[in-house]
C-alpha cells in the first residue's frame, strides 16, 4: 500500500467522483461511485509506479499531506 495523498472529489459536469494523486504527474481517474473510484486510485497507482520503473522514470516518495489540498 502506498502513502500518497488521494484527493477525491465530485465533478457535476462529468456527473462522477474525481480522483487525483498531486505526486504522479498525470494522474486522474473519474468513476460514478466513491468506494469504486478509492478501489480504482489504488490499482492506478501500483500501474503508474511500475510503468515509471519500465521507461526509467523517478518515482516520487510519498510526502504525505500537501500544503495546497
Amino acid at each position: 500500500m502506498y502513502k500518497y495523498e488521494i484527493i477525491i472529489y465530485w465533478r457535476e459536469d462529468d456527473v462522477a467522483y474525481i480522483s487525483e494523486v498531486p505526486e504522479l504527474p498525470g494522474y486522474q481517474a473519474d468513476v460514478f461511485s466513491y468506494q469504486e473510484v478509492l478501489s480504482n486510485t489504488e490499482s492506478v497507482i501500483t500501474e503508474w509506479i511500475e510503468t515509471a520503473k519500465l521507461i526509467g522514470r523517478d518515482i516520487p516518495e510519498p510526502k504525505g499531506r500537501l500544503k495546497y489540498a
